[in-house]
């Protein structure tokens, strides 16, 4: 068996917790957690989201976003509207308020990645992004 160490589970969690260091205190001043932040990038590239699209985007599971969407909506950053074919469907968008924020945070977040690619070279980032695309596609 691989040493302890050479665990690409545990590689992939440290390299994970270095990578959200420096993001977390954007997030904080917002403040919103790092799963509220995906879920509000999410809807803001896909503008309308069913809550089961945006769990899989987002990689958090259905029950969890339950209460993000909520927490988010009291905030008033996400409305829900029902889908006009299919009353059963309820659709949520960013709100004016979150768009906002998202405006405004949204530079700091890209200072972020380019001090991030200081580091690391713009060269090894475009691989990571590439070799983390092909992992994510395979099968066990």
């Amino acid at each position: 068996m691989r040493k302890f160490d050479d665990s690409i589970p545990l590689q992939l969690l440290k390299a994970r917790e270095v990578t959200m260091g420096f993001f977390r205190p954007i997030l904080q001043e917002i403040p919103l957690t790092e799963q509220q932040w995906r879920v509000i990038r999410a809807l803001n590239e896909h503008q309308e989201l069913e809550s089961k699209q945006l769990a899989d985007l987002c990689c958090i599971l259905s029950p969890s976003l339950t209460g993000i969407i909520n927490r988010l909506e009291q905030q008033g950053y996400i409305q829900r509207r029902k889908s006009a074919e299919d009353q059963r469907r309820v659709l949520l968008s960013l709100t004016d308020k979150a768009k906002e924020m998202f405006a405004r945070v949204s530079p700091s977040l890209e200072a972020r990645y380019a001090a991030m690619a200081e580091q690391f070279s713009e060269e090894n980032m475009q691989q990571l992004h590439e070799l983390l695309n092909k992992l994510c596609k395979i099968h066990p």
